[in-house]
Protein backbone atom coordinates (compact mmCIF):
# COMPACT_ATOMS: atom_id res chain seq x y z
CA UNK A 1 0.00 0.00 0.00
CA UNK A 2 2.59 2.20 -1.23
CA UNK A 3 1.59 6.10 -0.93
CA UNK A 4 2.04 7.89 -4.25
CA UNK A 5 1.89 11.62 -3.07
CA UNK A 6 5.44 12.89 -2.68
CA UNK A 7 6.31 13.36 1.38
CA UNK A 8 9.11 15.45 2.60
CA UNK A 9 10.34 14.45 6.22
CA UNK A 10 11.75 16.99 7.67
CA UNK A 11 13.99 15.79 11.52
CA UNK A 12 17.22 14.77 12.47
CA UNK A 13 18.11 11.30 10.30
CA UNK A 14 20.71 8.76 11.49
CA UNK A 15 21.71 6.17 9.56
CA UNK A 16 24.60 3.62 9.71
CA UNK A 17 26.78 2.39 6.69
CA UNK A 18 28.64 -0.18 8.77
CA UNK A 19 29.32 -1.80 12.09
CA UNK A 20 31.13 1.17 14.58
CA UNK A 21 33.86 0.26 15.61
CA UNK A 22 33.46 1.92 18.97
CA UNK A 23 32.14 5.06 20.28
CA UNK A 24 34.58 7.48 18.02
CA UNK A 25 33.43 5.34 14.91
CA UNK A 26 31.79 8.79 13.08
CA UNK A 27 32.79 6.99 9.96
CA UNK A 28 30.27 4.30 10.38
CA UNK A 29 27.06 6.48 10.39
CA UNK A 30 25.61 9.74 8.76
CA UNK A 31 23.79 12.22 11.11
CA UNK A 32 21.92 15.48 9.81
CA UNK A 33 21.13 17.74 12.28
CA UNK A 34 18.44 19.11 10.14
CA UNK A 35 18.12 16.97 7.43
CA UNK A 36 15.19 15.80 4.94
CA UNK A 37 13.96 12.86 3.10
CA UNK A 38 11.93 12.94 -0.15
CA UNK A 39 9.99 9.66 -0.31
CA UNK A 40 7.70 8.79 -3.69
CA UNK A 41 5.86 5.71 -4.12
CA UNK A 42 7.65 4.10 -1.28
CA UNK A 43 11.24 4.73 -1.97
CA UNK A 44 13.59 6.85 -0.45
CA UNK A 45 14.22 9.51 -3.55
CA UNK A 46 16.44 11.77 -1.63
CA UNK A 47 18.35 12.71 1.54
CA UNK A 48 20.54 15.59 3.00
CA UNK A 49 20.20 18.81 4.73
CA UNK A 50 16.90 19.85 5.18
CA UNK A 51 17.61 23.37 2.62
CA UNK A 52 19.16 20.87 -0.26
CA UNK A 53 16.69 18.22 0.02
CA UNK A 54 13.97 20.52 -0.61
CA UNK A 55 15.55 23.10 -3.36
CA UNK A 56 16.25 19.94 -5.09
CA UNK A 57 12.34 18.56 -5.20
CA UNK A 58 11.07 17.98 -8.95
CA UNK A 59 7.41 17.20 -7.98
CA UNK A 60 5.14 18.49 -5.87
CA UNK A 61 5.02 17.00 -2.45
CA UNK A 62 3.49 17.47 1.37
CA UNK A 63 6.03 18.61 3.76
CA UNK A 64 5.77 16.85 7.58
CA UNK A 65 7.84 17.88 10.28
CA UNK A 66 8.97 15.76 12.90
CA UNK A 67 11.55 17.98 14.27
CA UNK A 68 13.14 17.98 16.90
CA UNK A 69 12.73 14.33 16.82
CA UNK A 70 15.36 11.43 15.45
CA UNK A 71 14.53 9.92 12.08
CA UNK A 72 15.77 6.38 11.91
CA UNK A 73 15.34 2.96 9.80
CA UNK A 74 12.65 1.13 11.00
CA UNK A 75 13.64 -1.58 13.26
CA UNK A 76 13.85 -5.08 12.04
CA UNK A 77 13.28 -8.13 14.08
CA UNK A 78 14.79 -11.44 13.19
CA UNK A 79 12.97 -13.62 14.86
CA UNK A 80 9.34 -14.22 16.43
CA UNK A 81 6.48 -16.69 16.62
CA UNK A 82 3.43 -14.85 15.47
CA UNK A 83 1.06 -17.64 16.85
CA UNK A 84 2.36 -16.87 20.08
CA UNK A 85 1.07 -13.11 20.92
CA UNK A 86 -1.56 -15.11 23.75
CA UNK A 87 1.32 -16.92 25.10
CA UNK A 88 3.78 -13.90 25.91
CA UNK A 89 3.74 -13.24 29.38
CA UNK A 90 2.87 -17.01 30.67
CA UNK A 91 4.56 -17.94 33.97
CA UNK A 92 6.82 -20.87 32.63
CA UNK A 93 9.41 -23.27 33.75
CA UNK A 94 12.14 -23.65 31.28
CA UNK A 95 12.25 -24.83 27.51
CA UNK A 96 10.28 -27.98 26.90
CA UNK A 97 7.84 -27.48 29.79
CA UNK A 98 7.03 -24.24 28.40
CA UNK A 99 6.03 -25.13 24.94
CA UNK A 100 3.67 -28.21 25.90
CA UNK A 101 2.08 -26.03 28.73
CA UNK A 102 1.68 -23.06 26.79
CA UNK A 103 2.86 -22.67 23.00
CA UNK A 104 1.64 -26.16 21.39
CA UNK A 105 -2.25 -25.35 22.79
CA UNK A 106 -2.20 -21.79 21.84
CA UNK A 107 -0.83 -22.94 18.28
CA UNK A 108 -3.61 -25.46 17.83
CA UNK A 109 -5.88 -22.58 17.88
CA UNK A 110 -4.67 -21.42 14.59
CA UNK A 111 -6.64 -24.20 12.48
CA UNK A 112 -9.29 -21.71 12.66
CA UNK A 113 -8.88 -18.87 9.76
CA UNK A 114 -10.88 -16.74 11.68
CA UNK A 115 -8.62 -16.90 14.98
CA UNK A 116 -5.15 -16.01 12.93
CA UNK A 117 -7.22 -13.05 10.86
CA UNK A 118 -7.99 -11.68 13.83
CA UNK A 119 -4.84 -12.18 16.02
CA UNK A 120 -2.53 -11.06 12.57
CA UNK A 121 -4.16 -7.30 13.25
CA UNK A 122 -3.08 -7.30 16.57
CA UNK A 123 0.42 -8.79 15.82
CA UNK A 124 1.04 -6.31 13.38
CA UNK A 125 -0.53 -3.24 15.33
CA UNK A 126 1.99 -4.33 18.20
CA UNK A 127 4.74 -4.65 15.88
CA UNK A 128 4.06 -1.09 14.23
CA UNK A 129 3.39 0.37 17.79
CA UNK A 130 6.98 0.02 18.50
CA UNK A 131 8.68 0.95 15.28
CA UNK A 132 9.38 -2.68 13.85
CA UNK A 133 8.56 -2.61 10.35
CA UNK A 134 10.35 -5.85 9.33
CA UNK A 135 10.22 -9.44 10.81
CA UNK A 136 11.14 -12.72 10.23
CA UNK A 137 8.28 -14.95 12.02
CA UNK A 138 7.08 -18.82 12.75
CA UNK A 139 3.36 -19.62 11.52
CA UNK A 140 1.88 -22.65 12.94
CA UNK A 141 1.88 -25.73 11.31
CA UNK A 142 -1.33 -24.74 9.72
CA UNK A 143 -1.41 -23.09 5.86
CA UNK A 144 -4.56 -21.31 7.87
CA UNK A 145 -1.79 -19.08 9.23
CA UNK A 146 0.53 -18.44 7.34
CA UNK A 147 -2.40 -17.33 4.82
CA UNK A 148 -3.37 -15.00 7.90
CA UNK A 149 0.30 -13.52 8.59
CA UNK A 150 1.02 -12.92 4.69
CA UNK A 151 -2.85 -11.18 4.02
CA UNK A 152 -2.24 -8.90 6.88
CA UNK A 153 1.23 -8.02 6.15
CA UNK A 154 0.14 -7.28 2.14
CA UNK A 155 -2.78 -4.98 3.50
CA UNK A 156 -0.26 -2.91 5.48
CA UNK A 157 2.21 -3.12 2.52
CA UNK A 158 5.29 -4.71 4.86
CA UNK A 159 8.17 -6.47 3.86
CA UNK A 160 7.54 -9.83 6.64
CA UNK A 161 9.32 -13.10 6.54
CA UNK A 162 7.86 -16.27 7.73
CA UNK A 163 6.63 -19.71 6.92
CA UNK A 164 4.38 -22.81 8.09
CA UNK A 165 6.06 -24.39 10.77
CA UNK A 166 7.28 -28.20 9.96
CA UNK A 167 6.83 -30.91 12.63
CA UNK A 168 5.98 -34.41 12.41
CA UNK A 169 6.50 -35.76 16.16
CA UNK A 170 6.86 -34.70 19.98
CA UNK A 171 3.96 -32.46 19.38
CA UNK A 172 0.21 -32.62 19.82
CA UNK A 173 -1.08 -34.83 17.38
CA UNK A 174 -3.78 -31.54 16.69
CA UNK A 175 -0.10 -29.90 15.43
CA UNK A 176 2.05 -32.82 13.86
CA UNK A 177 2.52 -32.77 10.07
CA UNK A 178 4.09 -35.47 7.87
CA UNK A 179 7.33 -34.86 6.13
CA UNK A 180 5.46 -35.11 2.94
CA UNK A 181 2.58 -32.76 3.54
CA UNK A 182 4.86 -30.37 5.30
CA UNK A 183 7.11 -30.49 1.95
CA UNK A 184 3.61 -30.02 0.08
CA UNK A 185 2.19 -27.41 2.01
CA UNK A 186 5.36 -25.47 2.39
CA UNK A 187 6.18 -25.52 -1.62
CA UNK A 188 2.32 -24.40 -2.20
CA UNK A 189 2.96 -21.20 0.19
CA UNK A 190 5.96 -20.63 -1.04
CA UNK A 191 4.86 -20.59 -4.33
CA UNK A 192 1.76 -18.24 -3.58
CA UNK A 193 3.96 -15.88 -1.46
CA UNK A 194 7.36 -15.82 -2.28
CA UNK A 195 8.04 -12.74 -4.09
CA UNK A 196 4.25 -11.45 -4.34
CA UNK A 197 4.34 -7.83 -3.16
CA UNK A 198 7.08 -7.65 -0.28
CA UNK A 199 6.67 -11.02 0.88
CA UNK A 200 9.87 -13.52 1.49
CA UNK A 201 8.62 -16.86 2.62
CA UNK A 202 11.13 -18.75 4.58
CA UNK A 203 11.18 -22.61 5.31
CA UNK A 204 10.75 -23.50 8.81
CA UNK A 205 11.49 -26.70 10.12
CA UNK A 206 10.70 -25.51 13.85
CA UNK A 207 13.93 -27.85 15.38
CA UNK A 208 15.11 -31.02 15.37
CA UNK A 209 13.49 -32.35 18.43
CA UNK A 210 9.80 -31.76 16.38
CA UNK A 211 11.23 -33.11 12.94
CA UNK A 212 12.03 -36.45 12.17
CA UNK A 213 14.91 -37.19 9.75
CA UNK A 214 12.44 -37.86 6.72
CA UNK A 215 11.21 -34.36 7.71
CA UNK A 216 14.22 -32.55 7.65
CA UNK A 217 15.56 -33.80 4.60
CA UNK A 218 12.37 -32.66 2.63
CA UNK A 219 13.17 -29.40 4.47
CA UNK A 220 16.46 -29.57 2.57
CA UNK A 221 15.37 -30.63 -0.83
CA UNK A 222 13.01 -27.04 -0.07
CA UNK A 223 16.20 -25.50 0.39
CA UNK A 224 17.56 -26.81 -2.77
CA UNK A 225 15.03 -26.15 -4.99
CA UNK A 226 14.17 -22.45 -3.75
CA UNK A 227 17.92 -21.23 -2.77
CA UNK A 228 16.56 -18.01 -2.72
CA UNK A 229 14.34 -18.23 0.51
CA UNK A 230 15.47 -18.45 3.96
CA UNK A 231 15.61 -21.14 6.22
CA UNK A 232 14.91 -21.03 9.83
CA UNK A 233 15.20 -23.00 13.05
CA UNK A 234 16.21 -23.20 16.83
CA UNK A 235 19.13 -24.55 17.98
CA UNK A 236 21.58 -25.03 21.64
CA UNK A 237 19.00 -23.01 23.48
CA UNK A 238 18.83 -25.05 26.25
CA UNK A 239 20.54 -27.80 28.01
CA UNK A 240 17.59 -30.42 28.27
CA UNK A 241 16.80 -29.43 24.77
CA UNK A 242 20.56 -30.50 23.46
CA UNK A 243 20.41 -33.78 25.54
CA UNK A 244 17.63 -35.15 23.82
CA UNK A 245 18.50 -33.88 20.56
CA UNK A 246 21.39 -35.99 21.10
CA UNK A 247 19.13 -39.41 21.63
CA UNK A 248 17.08 -38.74 18.60
CA UNK A 249 20.58 -38.44 16.50
CA UNK A 250 23.13 -40.26 17.93
CA UNK A 251 25.02 -40.19 14.81
CA UNK A 252 25.07 -36.55 14.65
CA UNK A 253 28.63 -34.94 15.43
CA UNK A 254 26.34 -32.33 17.62
CA UNK A 255 23.46 -30.23 17.85
CA UNK A 256 24.46 -27.81 14.46
CA UNK A 257 25.98 -31.26 12.57
CA UNK A 258 21.82 -32.41 12.44
CA UNK A 259 21.01 -29.49 10.42
CA UNK A 260 24.63 -30.34 8.35
CA UNK A 261 23.67 -33.07 7.34
CA UNK A 262 20.68 -32.65 5.71
CA UNK A 263 21.40 -29.75 3.89
CA UNK A 264 20.00 -27.01 6.28
CA UNK A 265 22.85 -24.56 6.38
CA UNK A 266 24.13 -21.48 4.43
CA UNK A 267 24.09 -17.72 4.31
CA UNK A 268 19.96 -17.02 4.50
CA UNK A 269 19.64 -20.02 7.46
CA UNK A 270 18.80 -18.19 10.97
CA UNK A 271 19.48 -19.82 13.66
CA UNK A 272 17.78 -19.04 16.89
CA UNK A 273 19.51 -18.77 20.08
CA UNK A 274 23.31 -20.44 19.69
CA UNK A 275 23.71 -19.85 23.67
CA UNK A 276 25.82 -23.27 24.22
CA UNK A 277 28.03 -23.62 21.12
CA UNK A 278 31.12 -25.80 20.59
CA UNK A 279 33.98 -24.64 18.94
CA UNK A 280 32.86 -27.27 15.95
CA UNK A 281 29.52 -25.16 15.74
CA UNK A 282 30.96 -21.99 15.00
CA UNK A 283 33.37 -22.95 12.87
CA UNK A 284 30.92 -24.61 10.68
CA UNK A 285 28.79 -21.93 10.79
CA UNK A 286 31.57 -19.47 10.21
CA UNK A 287 32.26 -21.62 6.46
CA UNK A 288 28.44 -21.83 5.55
CA UNK A 289 27.79 -18.29 6.38
CA UNK A 290 24.64 -19.47 8.88
CA UNK A 291 23.95 -16.72 10.81
CA UNK A 292 23.11 -16.50 14.71
CA UNK A 293 19.88 -15.00 16.01
CA UNK A 294 20.13 -13.74 20.03
CA UNK A 295 17.35 -13.46 21.75
CA UNK A 296 17.62 -11.55 24.53
CA UNK A 297 14.49 -11.28 26.47
CA UNK A 298 13.57 -14.51 25.87
CA UNK A 299 17.01 -16.06 26.94
CA UNK A 300 16.31 -14.57 30.32
CA UNK A 301 12.61 -15.04 30.85
CA UNK A 302 13.12 -18.75 29.94
CA UNK A 303 17.09 -19.25 31.88
CA UNK A 304 18.24 -21.03 28.68
CA UNK A 305 21.14 -19.03 29.25
CA UNK A 306 24.02 -16.25 28.18
CA UNK A 307 24.73 -15.33 24.42
CA UNK A 308 27.95 -15.17 23.74
CA UNK A 309 28.69 -12.17 21.22
CA UNK A 310 32.32 -11.92 21.06
CA UNK A 311 33.00 -15.29 20.84
CA UNK A 312 30.39 -15.70 18.26
CA UNK A 313 31.80 -12.83 16.42
CA UNK A 314 35.49 -13.49 16.86
CA UNK A 315 34.32 -16.84 15.12
CA UNK A 316 33.75 -14.51 12.11
CA UNK A 317 29.94 -15.52 12.58
CA UNK A 318 26.80 -12.64 11.31
CA UNK A 319 24.65 -12.06 14.48
CA UNK A 320 21.50 -10.41 14.82
CA UNK A 321 19.03 -9.22 17.69
CA UNK A 322 15.01 -10.20 17.78
CA UNK A 323 12.34 -10.44 20.52
CA UNK A 324 11.31 -14.49 20.20
CA UNK A 325 7.97 -12.94 21.29
CA UNK A 326 5.96 -14.72 23.15
CA UNK A 327 8.97 -16.54 24.85
CA UNK A 328 10.52 -13.12 25.06
CA UNK A 329 8.96 -10.47 26.71
CA UNK A 330 8.65 -7.47 24.61
CA UNK A 331 7.53 -6.33 21.23
CA UNK A 332 9.94 -3.49 21.50
CA UNK A 333 13.56 -3.78 19.93
CA UNK A 334 14.63 -0.54 22.11
CA UNK A 335 13.42 -2.84 25.36
CA UNK A 336 15.42 -5.56 23.45
CA UNK A 337 18.41 -3.58 23.19
CA UNK A 338 18.40 -2.85 26.69
CA UNK A 339 18.09 -6.70 27.75
CA UNK A 340 20.83 -7.49 25.22
CA UNK A 341 23.38 -4.62 26.79
CA UNK A 342 22.58 -6.41 30.34
CA UNK A 343 23.76 -9.80 29.06
CA UNK A 344 26.33 -8.82 27.61
CA UNK A 345 27.19 -6.60 30.42
CA UNK A 346 27.50 -9.84 32.41
CA UNK A 347 29.85 -11.26 30.55
CA UNK A 348 32.04 -7.74 30.64
CA UNK A 349 31.36 -7.55 27.33
CA UNK A 350 29.85 -3.62 27.08
CA UNK A 351 28.02 -3.06 23.80
CA UNK A 352 27.75 1.41 23.24
CA UNK A 353 24.80 2.48 21.65
CA UNK A 354 25.86 3.10 18.38
CA UNK A 355 26.15 -0.84 17.96
CA UNK A 356 23.41 -1.66 19.19
CA UNK A 357 21.14 0.56 17.15
CA UNK A 358 23.37 -0.54 14.40
CA UNK A 359 22.26 -4.07 15.21
CA UNK A 360 18.66 -3.14 14.99
CA UNK A 361 19.01 -1.96 11.80
CA UNK A 362 21.56 -2.32 9.00
CA UNK A 363 23.01 -4.72 11.03
CA UNK A 364 19.67 -7.29 10.92
CA UNK A 365 19.22 -6.33 7.54
CA UNK A 366 22.51 -7.43 6.36
CA UNK A 367 21.93 -10.34 8.48
CA UNK A 368 19.06 -11.18 6.25
CA UNK A 369 20.91 -10.70 3.03
CA UNK A 370 17.81 -7.70 2.62
CA UNK A 371 19.99 -4.49 3.20
CA UNK A 372 19.93 -3.44 -0.04
CA UNK A 373 15.82 -2.90 0.64
CA UNK A 374 15.94 -1.80 4.72
CA UNK A 375 17.90 -1.28 7.28
CA UNK A 376 19.26 2.20 6.00
CA UNK A 377 18.22 5.79 4.95
CA UNK A 378 20.12 5.28 1.84
CA UNK A 379 18.41 6.86 -1.30
CA UNK A 380 16.40 3.90 -3.18
CA UNK A 381 15.32 1.74 -0.18
CA UNK A 382 12.19 1.27 0.93
CA UNK A 383 10.68 4.12 2.81
CA UNK A 384 10.66 2.18 6.12
CA UNK A 385 11.44 4.64 9.12
CA UNK A 386 10.76 4.90 12.70
CA UNK A 387 10.09 8.68 14.77
CA UNK A 388 11.86 8.22 17.84
CA UNK A 389 11.40 11.19 20.50
CA UNK A 390 13.86 10.67 23.40
CA UNK A 391 11.57 13.15 25.99
CA UNK A 392 8.79 11.03 25.44
CA UNK A 393 8.32 9.80 29.15
CA UNK A 394 9.04 11.99 32.27
CA UNK A 395 12.07 10.07 33.52
CA UNK A 396 13.42 10.18 29.80
CA UNK A 397 12.72 14.07 29.79
CA UNK A 398 14.17 14.59 33.14
CA UNK A 399 17.55 12.70 31.92
CA UNK A 400 17.67 14.05 28.67
CA UNK A 401 17.93 17.22 30.38
CA UNK A 402 21.60 16.52 30.59
CA UNK A 403 22.19 15.06 27.70
CA UNK A 404 25.22 16.38 25.30
CA UNK A 405 25.82 13.83 22.73
CA UNK A 406 24.02 11.60 20.16
CA UNK A 407 25.07 8.48 21.64
CA UNK A 408 24.00 9.74 24.86
CA UNK A 409 20.23 10.24 23.41
CA UNK A 410 20.76 6.91 22.03
CA UNK A 411 21.51 5.39 25.23
CA UNK A 412 18.38 7.02 27.13
CA UNK A 413 16.17 6.10 24.16
CA UNK A 414 17.53 1.95 24.79
CA UNK A 415 17.70 2.06 28.75
CA UNK A 416 14.17 4.07 29.18
CA UNK A 417 12.42 3.96 25.71
CA UNK A 418 9.45 1.77 24.86
CA UNK A 419 6.31 2.23 22.28
CA UNK A 420 5.57 5.62 23.77
CA UNK A 421 8.91 6.95 22.17
CA UNK A 422 7.48 5.95 18.61
CA UNK A 423 6.31 9.12 17.36
CA UNK A 424 5.44 7.69 14.15
CA UNK A 425 6.09 4.44 11.84
CA UNK A 426 6.37 4.63 8.45
CA UNK A 427 6.04 1.57 6.09
CA UNK A 428 6.59 1.99 2.03
CA UNK A 429 6.43 5.28 3.18
CA UNK A 430 2.65 5.81 4.82
CA UNK A 431 2.37 7.04 8.25
CA UNK A 432 1.48 3.42 10.33
CA UNK A 433 1.58 3.96 14.16
CA UNK A 434 -2.00 2.69 15.21
CA UNK A 435 -3.37 5.38 17.63
CA UNK A 436 -4.51 3.53 20.21
CA UNK A 437 -3.49 -0.06 21.67
CA UNK A 438 -5.93 -0.89 24.39
CA UNK A 439 -8.08 -3.92 24.82
CA UNK A 440 -11.22 -2.59 22.77
CA UNK A 441 -8.46 -1.68 20.14
CA UNK A 442 -7.74 -4.90 19.44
Amino acid sequence: MADTTAKLLRGRLLTFTSAPGGPEDTSAYTYEDDGALMISNGVIKARGSYADVKAAALEPFEEIDHRPYLLMPGFIDTHLHFPQVQVIASWADQLLDWLNDYTFPAEQKFADKTHGDRIAQGFYDCLLANGTTTAVAYCSSHPNSVEAYFEEAARRGMLMLGGKTMMDRNAPEALCDTAESAYTDSKALLEKWHGEGRAHYVITPRFAITSTPQQLEAAGTLLKEYPDCHLQTHINENHNEIAFTKELYPDAKDYLGVYEDFGLLGPKTLLGHCIHMNDRELGVMRETGSVAVFCPTSNLFLGSGLFDKNRTEAAGIKTSIATDIGGGTSYSMLRTLDEGYKVLQLQRQRLHPLETFYWATLGNAKALSLSEKVGSLDVGTDADIVVLNAKATRPMALRMETVETLSEELFVLQTLGDDRSVVETYVAGVPQKPADLDAAGL
